[in-house]
């Protein structure tokens, strides 16, 4: 119901930077002020170890203002720098009413809390998750604040305050380290989801000896959020490969070979194609669709919402032939219908862009 913003905002111009002005300045002068500065340095300090961790690990999220999963140092970079971050950790956790009252509890507490949010954040495969996660943290921790504020009574009790035997400095030396090892594995085993998400993005699809003519597809159209998105994409070789993997989508149901499809598709098109092929090598006819396209047009669209990781589609249309071939390879006729379609695109670890999804328009 509820949708919190990005952490990435826009690309770093001057309304961006106005923006880390305002926060950055309002926020050291605010939690100066109040107290608090110590505190937010230390959340911000841990938060960002705690997610350089996962980044180390190779921890990946999906976005809408990205095409491809954001991985390792970028995923890193997005969280440290990330403007609703420094709100977070100015304006949110230091509030004077739902924090610990003394200065060491505070800095306590603040650093338990990002410990919190990184584990919350790390099983997150998304965004939106990784966010939800964020301030999933301070809901869950908010509640504690006040056994903090007896920090000190606990610390006297188990001998870990300050000015303790030798002995009992080393013990308490070897405890907070050994703390720090089960937490940064923790943390590792927390984000094995995401994990998969950057096995995923790094897979390489095979190559493809399919080889279509430019000149024979239509220009191709852009919409401004396409361009706004990625300017590095090339419309015209995207539609290239569109027409590239249509072909080997026709050659697999052709020879009933689904390796072949790893050169064309992705996601939950390769497994509905793979299905398709599966069905098509069971029976005496094979049904080819040939596509010819009378326009395409460049535009980003979001399959799993809003809130989910942005693609590419082309919008396409023009005429679909469903050639009829026997078990023996000998076409038996031909059937004509238009279409009006979009192809959600994707590039794989390699230059390929690849079919994961069909929309009918």
């Amino acid at each position: 119901v509820i949708e919190p913003l990005d952490f990435w905002w826009a690309p770093l111009g001057p309304g961006m930077v106005l923006a880390y002005l305002v926060i950055l300045v309002g926020g050291l002068l605010i939690t100066r002020r109040l107290r608090l500065l110590t505190m937010a340095a230390a959340f911000w300090v841990t938060l960002v170890a705690g997610i350089g961790v996962l980044a180390v690990s190779g921890h990946c999220m999906t976005a809408a203002w990205a095409l491809q999963p954001v991985c390792g140092t970028s995923f890193w970079w997005v969280i440290a720098s990330s403007p609703e971050v420094l709100i977070f950790l100015f304006f949110m956790i230091t509030d004077p009413k739902t924090i610990p009252q003394g200065a060491g509890s505070r800095v306590a507490f603040a650093v338990s809390l990002a410990l919190v949010c990184t584990l919350l954040i790390a099983p997150q495969t998304t965004e939106f998750g990784a966010k939800v996660g964020l301030l999933g943290g301070l809901v869950l921790m908010t509640p504690l604040r006040l056994a903090f504020d007896r920090l000190a009574e606990w610390l006297d009790l188990l001998g870990l305050r300050p000015g303790v035997a030798p002995a009992r400095t080393f013990a308490r030396g070897t405890a907070i380290g050994a703390l720090l090892v089960v937490v940064s594995v923790g943390i590792v085993a927390a984000g094995a989801p995401a994990r998969d998400t950057a096995e995923a993005a790094t897979t390489t699809p095979i190559e493809s000896e399919v080889d279509i003519d430019p000149t024979m597809l239509p220009p191709v159209t852009v919409s401004a959020e396409a361009e706004a998105l990625n300017a590095d994409v090339d419309p015209d070789a995207l539609a290239v490969f569109l027409a590239e993997a249509l072909a080997i989508e026709g050659e697999a149901l052709r020879t009933g070979d689904t390796s072949l499809l790893r050169a064309a598709d992705d996601a939950e098109r390769l497994l509905a194609m793979e299905r398709m092929v599966e069905i098509a090598a069971t029976r005496g006819e094979l049904v080819v669709p040939e596509h010819a396209f009378d326009s395409l047009h460049l535009d980003v669209v979001f399959t799993d919402g809003p809130q989910g990781g942005a693609s590419l589609g082309l919008t396409a249309t023009g005429t679909v032939e469903h050639v009829t071939y026997d078990a023996n390879g000998v076409e038996q006729g031909r059937e004509s219908e238009t279409f009006a379609t979009t192809f959600v695109m994707s590039q794989g670890a390699g230059q390929r862009w690849l079919i994961v999804a069909e929309v009918d328009e």
